[in-house]
């Protein structure tokens, strides 16, 4: 009997180490099975040798290439310098500020930097071109980040909700700061260091005041101070309205001196907590939050109030450009446009716009913002959603940098082509003096940190090409799946080849052909395309698919509401034309006849049925697909993966079946062949969308 419980309890752990719950990320330093590359990296790895000015951030690249490489080699890495076979820090100003450059030189490989930080950055390199297993004895590499403050951006509150959240509650547990520091908070930064991160938004955007008082600010010090061996620098959300909130001023008018004044006594109180607080990142005037043009004035002269208050301490003001008015005859794609475009000029130097990379709301795709490129004397920062607002929340696999690589490399024309979005966020369109990229975090406490673990290739993704927009989507799957789920190359393109069409898929059984804003209202999840009445107009889907008995979509060419005017000529001739539109945007700029034959040789009806039917099976093959890694990556990844995709083909069925039958109505057209008619009926389909609303 003893002899059972004994083999009972080794059986137990044995499946404790084996099991593995995400935790680790991408950072896994598990010991190579390849021993042809543990022998050729042993060579180089038997001592740190540090030449560079030693610093916590340092201090902390020698830790991490320490640690890692015990993982990966079941080596000791020793302090004991020798003549050759170890890793070299080693100052070279040369190299622009944050990069670095690793060769392999004289039986040695040398990690140089002019930065601290980019002798940080080297060092995750360096492992991760060992976790990749990549030869590193002839290696000559060099990199630079094109964008300066890559950051992202956390919605979370003071109770530890997180707005959009939807992987557990907030990772900052206010309650026990400053006092209890869980040491989450160190893998965090070790994750957001070892792909470029160098800044963190830590509360919503829908900014509490609280945040500002000497409470909350100790609390956001233990947070910085954990932070800064990473190389990363916090931010905070805050509310305009805390002059009258905390201050107890009469306004918060930008113009009003008492106004200013508070302002300025309390980023000294800021700075005084966190010398290397980043600024303040702004909401203002957009969907009830409190701003300047309450008082007359414009959002230059909010942004400039704040702009001189953090000014002696060199800190920045991050000004988001996402606001619209609730005009029932405009067209909300061209409000933040309308509101921006003539301030260009007029903010102070140490403030930059951030706008989203669409003009309605992080849909599943939309065309580029047409501010990008329109404000030359305007340092524009890029606002990208990793969090799946509109993308099926955790449940869903969409691999997001394909998204993001769509719209950064989406060409402007305002400095004739190759002007892409990418260059005028990095600068290189405009000469921006300071660049900036933030993407909308998708962390939460959840032990895998994303909630589906495939989401954390969207963070890894967006880290990767926040410090280089020119990386592939292929190069950053192929990574991520190399250090997060598998060796084996089989599985390894199985995967790839998952994650590189999610994006689409999803597209097609949601948002075919341009549509837009048809999902629930007030959650965002799942579809109802039959939303007429809201609190305001642009809150409801008709206003954007504007289906009729005629055709389908919204008219936003001069015969419309010219909203294609605010690109360049060269853009809107792409898009002008209803019969050469490509068809991504095709209801995004035309209302198009349910007749009207198609590039695919289909008419309007047909292909969009044909998209949601497609979308559906798609899914299905995802599925498939997965099925056939199983045995070549964990097994309790591979459940929860497969059981996230069996409820994704679901949803996806609700979502063809919803859409079908509602746009039915309008086309007055049968489903074509082969394709066939949904067992439910539209009202059964409106049932499940109310019960997706309750709370």
């Amino acid at each position: 009997m003893l002899k059972k419980g004994i083999i009972l309890l080794l059986s137990i752990l044995t499946f404790q180490v084996k099991a593995d719950d995400g935790f680790r990320l991408w950072l896994k330093y598990d010991l190579l099975k390849n021993t042809a590359k543990v022998a050729e990296y042993k060579r180089f790895s038997s001592f740190v040798d540090n030449q560079f000015e030693v610093n916590s951030i340092v201090k902390t690249a020698a830790k991490e290439l320490k640690n890692g490489l015990n993982g990966l080699l079941g080596i000791s890495v020793s302090n004991t310098v020798k003549s050759k076979g170890g890793i070299i820090f080693k100052k070279d100003v040369s190299i622009p500020k944050e990069g670095f450059r690793i060769e392999a030189k004289n039986g040695n490989v040398i990690i140089s930097a002019q930065t601290d930080k980019g002798i940080l950055y080297g060092s995750f390199e360096l492992l991760r071109q060992i976790q990749t297993e990549s030869s590193i004895s002839t290696i000559n590499f060099s990199s630079s980040p094109k964008i300066q403050l890559r950051m992202l951006n956390h919605w979370d509150n003071v109770l530890g909700t997180i707005e959009r959240g939807y992987a557990g509650s907030s990772l900052w547990k206010w309650y026990e700061l400053p006092e209890n520091i869980d040491p989450r908070y160190v893998e965090y930064a070790r994750a957001n260091a070892s792909i470029g991160i160098n800044a963190v938004v830590l509360n919503n955007v829908n900014a509490s005041a609280r945040f500002l008082t000497k409470e909350y600010l100790a609390k956001v010090k233990a947070l910085a101070d954990v932070f800064r061996p990473y190389g990363i620098q916090v931010f905070l959300s805050v509310n305009f309205a805390s002059p009258k909130i905390l201050g107890k001023l009469k306004n918060s008018d930008p113009l009003e001196l008492e106004v200013r004044q508070w302002w300025n006594e309390k980023a000294k109180e800021v700075y005084s907590f966190i010398p290397d607080f980043g600024g303040f990142l702004v909401k203002a005037n957009s969907e009830g939050e409190p701003g300047p043009q309450e008082f007359g004035r414009t959002h230059a002269d909010g942004a400039n109030m704040l702009a001189e208050a953090v000014k002696p301490f060199n800190g920045l003001v991050i000004w988001r450009a996402f606001v619209y008015g609730p005009n029932p005859k405009g067209d909300r794609f061209k409000e933040a446009f309308n509101e921006f475009k003539p301030l260009d000029g007029q903010f102070a130097k140490n403030v930059i716009v951030q706008v989203k990379n669409g003009p309605i709301d992080f849909m599943p795709r939309e065309p580029f913002h047409p501010l990008f490129g329109a404000m030359p004397k305007t340092p524009m920062a890029m606002e990208f959603q990793i969090t799946q607002e509109y993308l099926g929340f955790s449940t869903n696999l969409v691999f997001l940098p394909s998204l993001f690589k769509e719209v950064l490399s989406s060409d402007t024309y305002v400095n004739g082509k190759g002007s892409t979005v990418a260059k005028v966020v990095d600068g290189s369109v405009h000469n921006y003096p300071i660049t900036a990229i933030a993407g909308v975090a998708n962390t939460g406490s959840d032990r895998n940190w994303t909630g589906h673990l495939m989401s954390q290739a969207n963070w890894y993704g967006y880290g990767r090409l926040a410090w280089n927009h020119e990386f592939t989507t292929e190069q950053i799957a192929e990574e991520w799946i190399k250090m997060t789920l598998t060796n084996e190359v089989t599985a390894q393109k199985t995967i790839k080849n998952i994650l590189l069409k999610s994006r689409e898929i999803y597209v097609n059984f949601t948002n075919p052909l341009g549509l837009h804003h048809i999902m629930g209202q007030g959650i965002h999840f799942g579809m109802e395309p039959w939303l007429e009445k809201s609190a305001r107009p642009d809150w409801t889907a008709i206003y954007y698919h504007r289906a009729d008995s005629l055709g389908i979509g919204f008219d936003r060419t001069a015969n419309g509401s010219n909203a294609l005017g605010l690109y360049s000529k060269e853009v809107q001739n792409l898009w002008n034309n209803p019969e050469t539109c490509d068809l991504k945007y095709l209801f995004w700029f035309h209302h198009v006849s349910w007749n009207q034959k198609l590039s695919t040789g289909k008419n309007l009806w047909d292909e969009l049925c044909t998209r949601y039917y497609t979308g559906v099976t798609e899914v299905e093959t995802m599925q498939n697909d997965w099925e056939k890694v199983k045995g070549s990556v964990d097994e309790e990844i591979f459940e929860d993966v497969k059981g996230r995709l069996a409820a994704q083909h679901r949803e996806a069925l609700n979502w063809r079946d919803a859409c079908v039958l509602y746009f039915q109505t309008h086309s007055k057209q049968a489903i074509p062949t082969p394709f066939i008619k949904p067992e439910r009926t539209l009202e059964e389909m409106k049932k499940i969308v109310e019960i997706y609303q309750l709370k």
